[in-house]
């Protein structure tokens, strides 16, 4: 099969979404089936679910090698998974090994935020532009630094764990005000504290997902809604200042589900981090919204792929 012609796939495991993606040798996806991970089924209700599934798509696609976004600390040398924080039955599983015995094909094992660092840096908004700093605002928070368009490890695990930068000396770290389940009990919250905001009748009775109302209520006009966004653009420019002095990298990239508040998130951190960044490294970097969206975890794990098939 001509390198043109190659295919590849790719697996995202997180705390609630499973996919796996076919794609080319250019990283373009040609294939995807998503699953519903059931958390109480665990690591091993996961790995039932890749059994069923990837026999067919090997026998369809014939790949050249896997390549695999984990949600959680990984060895990326052994592909074992350290732990996951939200699903039980991952701790010290050899993942890579699994897969390999499974599909009897070179498999490479990343973080997740690391392979959604590298997708976007080779493919998304970091093209051209190094190093690439990336984090993501989901059920958790995660961030990676790309170099010389590779992933940075330095010791392992070698995780840029971006959500566990501490934002005061008592302990609250990014994840525990930027996640996307800590901003959505911010939301709830305002349903005793602030009913009549427009924010808090968007929301109505829901339970779960308050974030995705934010941006509506921000064209609205809402001063609710423009408090929490000054608070989490606050806390995370806090928190990049730190990633700028010590990597000083050329761009800034956000993904994850509440980076879809957009615009008025992206200028508001751009905004809040030239406060907090020395002047000696101003300009600050360009604060950029992911371009590949929910796609960043499965092309990085492609180009993930790529590379341990040719080697590298």
């Amino acid at each position: 099969m001509s390198a043109l012609r190659e295919t590849f796939l790719s697996i995202e495991i997180g705390g609630t979404k499973l996919q796996i993606v076919a794609g080319d040798a250019a990283a373009n996806l040609v294939e995807r089936r998503r699953f519903t991970v059931d958390p109480a089924q665990g690591g091993a209700g996961i790995r039932r679910q890749l059994e069923e599934a990837l026999p067919a798509l090997v026998t369809q696609w014939q790949p050249a090698a896997i390549g695999v976004g984990f949600g959680g600390p990984v060895d990326w040398k052994t592909g074992c998974i350290c732990r996951s924080h939200q699903v039980a039955g991952w701790s010290d599983f050899p993942l890579g090994e699994w897969l390999h015995q499974l599909t009897n094909l070179p498999v490479s094992v990343e973080n997740d935020s690391n392979a959604a660092t590298l997708g976007e840096a080779l493919r998304g908004a970091g093209v051209g532009l190094d190093p690439v700093f990336y984090f993501n605002m989901g059920s958790g928070v995660g961030g990676g630094l790309a170099v010389d368009r590779r992933i940075y490890h330095g010791a392992r695990p070698g995780e840029a764990e971006f959500g566990h930068l501490r934002l005061d000396r008592a302990g609250a770290i990014v994840e525990d005000r930027c996640s996307g389940w800590a901003v959505d009990a911010r939301i709830r919250a305002l349903r005793q504290s602030e009913p009549a905001s427009l924010l808090g009748r968007l929301i109505g009775d829901q339970t779960g997902g308050e974030s995705r109302h934010l941006a509506a209520a921000l064209s609205g006009g809402d001063a609710a809604a423009r408090r929490i966004l000054n608070e989490i653009s606050g806390d995370l420019a806090f928190a990049l200042s730190h990633a700028v002095h010590l990597f000083h990298p050329e761009v800034v990239v956000m993904g994850g589900g509440l980076s879809l508040v957009g615009e008025p998130l992206r200028a508001a951190v751009a905004a809040e981090l030239d406060r907090f960044v020395m002047e000696a490294f101003k300009p600050c970097p360009p604060v950029r919204l992911a371009a590949l969206g929910e796609d960043a975890v499965p092309v990085g794990a492609l180009l993930l792929a790529q590379a341990i098939r040719a080697g590298q």
